[in-house]
Order: structure tokens, then C-alpha cells, then sequence
């Protein structure tokens, strides 16, 4: 995908060409530093280099700047910008956009831009890495007699088969259902877990099956043909 920026940056002014002075005239040299930009001062034995306040270090002092500039040599411009956004950038992620940076002082080279990217958050998923995580609800009757589901991805709908006896936290795996890897092959898995829901209010019908549930459980908690009697009282 493509991302519009528009990108506030220090351009060469067009009527001095970066050199800060007006039309007709040139920066002179600096007469403190004669041109070398530091100032050297004899402290003892040592000799201490310190940048010259007069020309800030540049060897040259504009005597009569330019009008558009303020003798600055560079304008502040907006730029708008289409930037590609590579496929499983996160949060975090530096682009490096060759020669749209600003422009170097005195006329000198266009730097680089550098964006920094920030994801926003999924409102189904939680990414770590190339890896998606999401929570799935699932009633009683199909945690623990089985179904199947259908799980949102970022491709779509996909069924998921849970099986009997299905507990809350349980996880699947479905491959390749992830964010693509950055700068790599393929794609990261989509982690499920799934959720057992339990039911705030009850219909008359729904009270009665689950009563009758309550039955079998209290006679025998660990008996292992549960699952057979539950199927029996769900039909």
C-alpha cells in the first residue's frame, strides 16, 4: 500500500542558491577567523581551537543578504508525497526515502527522510511479531459436544473444528494466517482461544436441559461416558 505524507523541510532558496546574499553579491570571507571557521587561542602551553562567533563556524559572512532567505540560504516548503509501505512493517519500522530530506546549508546536498512507522491497533487481533492472536466465544453445547466455527482472518472466514470436551483457553493454530514477514517469505499463524460463555439469563427450555445436566454431573463428576449422556439430553 501507499501512504500520502506531506512533509514540512528546509529547501535551497531558488534566488541566492543557497549561498544567503542578495542578487549581485557574494559571501565574503570571515575577517575574524580569515575563513577557517575556528578562532585558536593561546591558553599556556596549549592551544585551544573554539568555532568562530562571528561566521558560526561557516568561514563566510553574508554583508548583504538575500530578501527571500534572510540570508539563511534555505526556505521552509511543504512537500506531499506518496511513500510505499512495505508489506508487515510494525510498530516502530524506518523507512529511508533517498534525497527527500532537507537540503545541506551553503547549497550543499539534499539529505535523506527517514518515517517512522506507527501501526494502529487491530480491534479483533493482537500482533506479536508475525504472529496474530484472537479470542473466539463458544457456548457450552459446543465446547463440550464439538463444532464448527467460523473464524474471522485477515483473508476472510475460516472453519475451525472444535472438538469434544473443549476447554476455555484452549488454542488453535491456523497456519499462514498471520501478517506477511518483513523483507522474508510467507506469512506468520493466527493463534485462537477459545472461550466458553457462560449464559446470563435462560429460557425455560434452556433452564430444563441444564437441570437435568446437573442431574448426571452430581451422580458421577468423573464418569467417562459424559460426553455420550450430554449428547443424549442436547439431541
Amino acid at each position: 500500500m501507499t501512504a500520502q505524507l506531506r512533509i514540512p523541510r528546509l529547501e535551497t532558496c531558488d534566488k541566492c542558491k543557497g549561498s544567503g546574499a542578495a542578487e549581485g553579491t557574494q559571501p565574503e570571507t570571515c575577517q575574524t577567523c580569515s575563513g577557517a571557521g575556528q578562532v585558536r587561542y593561546q591558553q599556556g602551553f596549549f592551544s585551544v581551537a573554539r568555532t568562530c562567533g562571528n561566521c558560526r563556524g561557516t568561514g563566510r559572512v553574508v554583508k548583504t543578504p538575500c530578501d527571500a532567505c534572510k540570508g539563511a540560504g534555505r526556505v521552509e516548503r511543504e512537500k506531499t508525497m506518496e511513500v510505499k509501505i512495505p508489506a508487515g512493517v510494525e510498530t516502530g519500522s524506518r523507512l529511508r526515502i533517498a534525497g527527500e530530506g532537507e537540503s545541506g546549508t551553503q547549497g550543499g546536498a539534499t539529505g535523506d527522510l527517514y518515517v517512522v512507522i506507527h501501526v494502529q491497533e487491530h480491534e479483533r487481533f493482537e500482533r506479536q511479531g508475525s504472529n496474530l492472536y484472537a479470542s473466539v466465544p463458544i457456548n457450552f453445547s459446543q465446547a463440550a459436544l464439538g463444532s464448527e466455527i467460523a473464524v474471522e482472518t485477515l483473508n476472510g472466514q475460516q472453519q475451525v473444528k472444535i472438538p469434544a470436551g473443549t476447554q476455555t483457553g484452549t488454542i488453535f493454530r491456523l497456519k499462514g494466517q498471520g501478517m506477511p514477514v518483513l523483507g522474508g517469505r510467507g506469512r506468520g499463524d493466527l493463534f485462537v482461544a477459545v472461550t466458553v460463555v457462560t449464559p446470563t439469563t435462560l429460557t425455560r427450555e434452556q433452564r430444563r436441559i441444564l437441570e437435568q445436566l446437573a442431574e448426571v454431573e452430581t451422580k458421577d463428576l468423573e464418569d467417562k461416558g459424559l460426553i455420550d449422556k450430554v449428547r443424549n439430553i442436547f439431541g
